[in-house]
């Protein structure tokens, strides 16, 4: 077996890593040191190391549409930096975001660059407005555990999808502040031939991942969810929300009036 290549460059435990789809070849990557640490493949040693915080990195994500923006959550703060107008040894970012209560766990950006999410301990997802500067939604009500995941789904502009330690993978309407549809893989599972529940490992969403729109050709509207009892799920979002019919109602119809405000007091459905 041929050794791994090995990237060095963090002083602590390495958390996040991301490659570029613009400079192939790019990785960067992020520590509980607080460092982001840039690698170039052709290269045999670390290129840079951008040293951004006192507390750990736990996420860090490209700007969709210009990848010399990068945005790192740490703590419960999400840090925007421009890695071109940076000095040497001075790393002051261009924007700083301290809207989630918790500790951050990931944070992401949406193919048309113009919203971030951010996932946190607390359950609660942040819909940031990049272009506005300031907080468009709030998601709660549909996690009652640590939120581990978050990804917006390209090919619906106004959905994304979570996962977390309450066995819980939510498809989200953001624009209305509510679940579209929630799959619990904590309620034991009737097509497995038992109804024991999973004890020692249960199904925690660690990670969910959906394709990039050039890829949807090859693999379909799918998400695909990591969980803590072994299974990787595979689901067709677009399968679960046809099967999903909002009722409509005067109050629910209400809900969606509000366009980029945050707060107010959920309904029955959890939408603001």
């Amino acid at each position: 077996m041929t050794e791994p290549r090995r990237l060095r460059g963090h002083k602590a435990t390495a958390t996040c890593c991301i490659a570029s789809r613009d400079k192939p070849g790019l990785v960067a990557t992020s520590g509980e040191d607080g460092c982001i640490c840039w690698f170039d493949m052709r290269c045999k040693d670390v290129k840079f190391v951008m040293d951004v915080s006192n507390e750990p990195i736990s996420s860090l994500c490209f700007n969709s549409g210009n990848e010399n923006i990068i945005y790192v959550s740490t703590g419960n703060e999400v840090k925007c930096f421009d890695v071109h107008t940076l000095a040497d040894n001075s790393w002051k970012p261009l924007e700083s975001y301290n809207y989630n209560k918790e500790e951050i766990n990931q944070v992401t950006c949406n193919s048309r660059s113009s919203f971030l999410a951010s996932a946190d301990d607390g359950g609660e997802i942040k819909i940031i407005d990049i272009r506005q500067k300031r907080i468009f939604k709030t998601l709660r009500a549909g996690h009652t555990s640590i939120c581990s995941s978050v990804q917006f789904i390209p090919w619906r502009p106004w959905e994304i999808v979570t996962g977390g330690l309450d066995s819980k993978f939510i498809i989200w309407d953001f624009s209305k502040g509510c679940p579209s549809k929630i799959v619990d893989f904590g309620l034991p599972d009737m097509h497995s031939g038992s109804n024991a529940g999973q004890c020692l490992n249960p199904a925690f969403v660690h990670s969910v991942k959906v394709p990039d729109v050039d890829m949807l050709d090859k693999i379909g509207k799918i998400c695909v969810v990591a969980r803590g009892d072994g299974v990787i799920d595979v689901i067709n979002t677009e399968s679960e929300l046809t099967a999903t019919k909002p009722k409509s109602s005067t109050k629910s119809r209400k809900g969606t009036q509000s366009k980029g405000s945050d707060g107010g007091v959920p309904d029955e459905n959890g939408c603001i």
